[in-house]
């Protein structure tokens, strides 16, 4: 494993950011951290790159303890966040030659491309660019040296959507040849690339899985009932808890089934409602997923 976690804690005075997270990510894999805002995966982030010390537990990176990741270990490892802090009297020009003097493995050619894509301007100071183009030149400078890893904290935040088109266009070409951990809230861009995913809510890990897996398990489900004797509209009786979200408008259910197992085995827990006139089961983005689960997990606060 690339990154692994062990009862990763961290407690900021009375608030627990991150509990007890034992997270696994395999070499090669692009991994989707998601979750609502203060779930802890910024704090997670800043600490496998030990920014933060845990308060219990342990992360290693790389086979390395986090808490002792060395000069030559972060050659290995690119980080890119949107509260990222650059040289501000330096040049564009000027940042990128101090770069390639404390990486081997830099390459030129990848870095004039990655320039010219997302305009960067050579003699503008670092001080002097804007959210947006401060966040390109950090993406910009994050793969050059070929990281075998990549953590990258709300890397589009601030980027039109070309540019976002671009950035993951240029992380997809890279897939596979190293490990991405990526947290955004742009669910639409980086299911692209994403392999695995793992769900955080207020700081626990709810559950980390293939892409694959978690697509092949999700339906957003509308079952349409026989007109009830009278026309009276029956509550909803007690339904399985793998069911999030479900409401009844009119003579419609709808509903998140967390378990889709097919059309059959679907049918038979639908039968539970009443007399059935239809039933549609559709496949789910990795956004609507997302706004499920919070919703879900807003509820039973």
């Amino acid at each position: 494993m690339i990154i692994e976690t062990e009862g990763l804690s961290k407690r900021f005075s009375r608030h627990e950011a991150v509990h007890d997270l034992n997270l696994a990510v395999p070499e090669g894999a692009a991994l989707a951290l998601i979750g609502a805002n203060g779930a802890g995966k910024t704090t997670t982030l800043r600490m496998l790159v030990n920014l933060i010390r845990p308060s219990s537990g342990r992360a290693r990176v790389l086979g390395v303890d986090s808490r002792r990741l060395s000069y030559l270990d972060f050659r290995r490892i690119g980080y890119v966040s949107e509260n990222l802090t650059l040289p501000s009297n330096l040049t564009v020009d000027q940042y990128f030659d101090y770069l390639r003097d404390l990486y081997p493995s830099w390459d030129r050619g990848l870095e004039r491309e990655l320039r010219l894509k997302l305009e960067l301007p050579a003699d503008r100071k670092l001080g002097k660019l804007s959210h947006g183009m401060r966040m390109k030149a950090g993406l910009a400078a994050a793969l050059p040296f070929k990281p075998e890893l990549l953590l990258l904290d709300e890397p589009l935040s601030g980027l039109d959507p070309l540019i976002r088109d671009e950035v993951m266009e240029s992380l997809l070409a890279q897939a596979g040849e190293m490990t991405i951990v990526i947290s955004s809230h742009e669910l639409a861009e980086i299911e692209g690339c994403a392999t695995h995913v793992a769900f955080l809510d207020k700081g626990r890990l709810l559950f980390q899985e293939t892409m694959e897996g978690l697509s092949g398990r999700f339906r957003d489900v509308s079952v349409t009932l026989s007109v009830t004797s009278g026309g009276t509209e029956q509550p909803l009786p007690a339904l399985p808890n793998t069911w999030l979200n479900p409401r009844r408008v009119g003579q419609t259910v709808q509903f998140v089934d967390t378990a889709y197992a097919g059309e059959a085995p679907l049918a038979g827990d639908a039968a539970r409602l009443g007399a059935i006139k239809a039933i549609d089961a559709r496949p789910m983005s990795l956004r609507d997923i997302s706004k499920a689960l919070m919703l879900a997990h807003r509820e039973d606060i």
